[in-house]
């Protein structure tokens, strides 16, 4: 039987995809990671995961899950941030709860209160500002329904990146216009939910708002192709978009 610390290791060495995809080494990756807690307005505790990249200070990214929660495949891209050079700061919307049938996350989904998790990611932004490890700079990335959340949250409050992967971008100019920094989403061609109207509707919304275009890419895939879990990953366009993710961020970051 390995060691914990071997299968630790191990992980380290994988491509990200690789650790994803499998159970042990997602968990063994998250293990590396610490629980930080915060607290609301009206006092309720809030947790998050957080990763310190080896030099300090670094920017910080915000990680908003899918529609699963908060489990140890967000963890897991939370410490590949964090080795290259970010502090992260993966939020838990669900207060803990992780769905394992689609059933189940999407009850967890539809009780999310709009109010409270606006709040949470203002907390937890304005936390990973404040932080003696990080710089004055801050992103967001968020897949699914962490991916509209993303959006939500550099609508909230100043952002100097934030990237969607396939999340609900349907929102107004008068909305968006309070936004700082350049947006990127990456979409998928078959997805019949965050499809190309939506899309379309929001480029000419962030016109409308008079920002910058964002940048938007297409892939001949399907809704949850970056998660190497799904039976929709596709492994080609998932690694594009994230180098693609990672020139965003260090170029709006780390510049």
């Amino acid at each position: 039987m390995f060691a914990r610390r071997d299968v630790v290791k191990g992980a380290a060495a994988l491509p990200l995809a690789a650790v994803l995809a499998d159970p042990v080494l997602a968990a063994a990756a998250a293990a590396s990671a610490q629980t930080a807690v915060t607290k609301l307005s009206n006092g309720k505790e809030i947790t998050a995961s957080v990763v310190l990249p080896e030099v300090t200070p670094a920017p910080a990214i915000l990680l908003i899950h899918e529609w699963w929660g908060l489990n140890d495949q967000i963890k897991a891209v939370g410490v590949e941030l964090a080795k290259a050079g970010y502090v992260t700061v993966s939020v838990d919307l669900y207060d803990g709860k992780v769905g394992t049938t689609p059933d189940e996350a999407r009850s967890f989904m539809q009780a999310v209160d709009p109010a409270e998790a606006t709040e949470t990611l203002e907390v937890w932004a304005n936390w990973a500002r404040n932080h003696e490890k990080t710089t004055d700079k801050l992103g967001t990335i968020g897949w699914c329904f962490g991916g509209g959340w993303s959006l939500n949250a550099s609508i909230a409050t100043p952002v100097d990146a934030t990237i969607v992967y396939y999340g609900n971008v349907a929102k107004k100019a008068d909305q968006l216009s309070s936004l700082v920094g350049p947006v990127m989403g990456h979409f998928a061609t078959k997805d019949q939910w965050i499809n190309q109207a939506m899309v379309d509707g929001f480029v000419e919304q962030m016109k409308l708002a008079e920002e910058p275009d964002p940048e938007v890419f297409w892939y001949e895939a399907d809704h949850a192709f970056a998660n190497p879990s799904s039976g929709r990953y596709d492994k080609a366009d998932a690694q594009l978009a994230w180098s693609r993710s990672m020139e965003f961020f260090d170029k709006n970051l780390k510049g």
